[in-house]
């Protein structure tokens, strides 16, 4: 399974278990996917996000 992050969203590739799986994880961490998206954005050095 693959997630890549973007600056205005994400793209989940992979079996459709496995992406509900890694939505409930993320689920547990974050309220909103805004909130995992900005999160995930400041910890990525801006040269490498796509």
């Amino acid at each position: 399974m693959k997630v890549y992050v973007y600056e205005n969203g994400f793209m989940m590739a992979g079996k459709a278990w496995e992406i509900k799986q890694k939505l409930k994880d993320y689920g547990k961490e974050y309220v909103l996917v805004k909130d995992w998206i900005e999160s995930v954005s400041k910890s990525v050095p801006r040269s490498q996000r796509l």
